[in-house]
């Protein structure tokens, strides 16, 4: 299914990378995950065209409305049909995103190049998101990447954090640095 998705980012020349816990399995701990999320740069007057071209890889949309629902959302609902497998696309347009695709590093796995965003990028996309099994992946990150710029990260959060008006984002992401400390 993964291959599938690169293949038809690969035919339109659309910048994408994958996110979420395929992202969460290759730089920190392997875990499961029911569907592929990625992140993908495409103006909004390519997407009819470039949702079309998915059907060639096995893509179709999950929504009768999916162009309306990605207007509103930012997020484009597509099924990979020959494994049944879900996989959101993210469409990047705010500049914190689009800094982020552009920082995607490829690693191989399970035989592919896979463009997945730093490890500071992941915990940062982890920590707004900020559910438990989001937690659990910025911990399984910073353990996997010893050298990565935890600091950069904690800025990135802290910056996030006050512009959103959400404290439990910065609360919870330091709650992560200080149990790993202690360990």
């Amino acid at each position: 299914m993964v291959r599938d998705l690169l293949a038809w980012f690969a035919a339109g020349g659309v910048p994408a990378m994958i996110v979420g816990g395929v992202a969460a399995s290759i730089l920190g701990r392997p875990r499961t995950t029911r569907d592929v999320d990625a992140c993908v740069r495409l103006p909004e007057g390519e997407w009819a065209a470039f949702l079309e071209a998915g059907r060639a890889h096995g893509f179709v949309p999950r929504r009768a409305d999916a162009l309306a629902f990605a207007r509103r959302s930012r997020v484009l609902l597509v099924r990979h049909e020959p494994t049944a497998i879900d996989a959101d696309l993210m469409l990047a347009e705010v500049p914190l995103e689009i800094e982020m695709l552009g920082r995607a590093v490829p690693r191989r796995a399970g035989g592919l190049r896979i463009p997945l965003p730093t490890p500071e990028d992941l915990v940062v996309m982890k920590a707004l998101a900020n559910r438990s099994h989001d937690l659990a992946d910025i911990e399984a990150v910073l353990d996997a990447n010893p050298k990565m710029d935890v600091a950069a990260a904690l800025r990135r959060v802290r910056a996030l954090s006050r512009s959103l008006e959400m404290p439990v984002i910065l609360r919870d992401f330091e709650s992560v640095l200080r149990k790993r400390r202690k360990r």
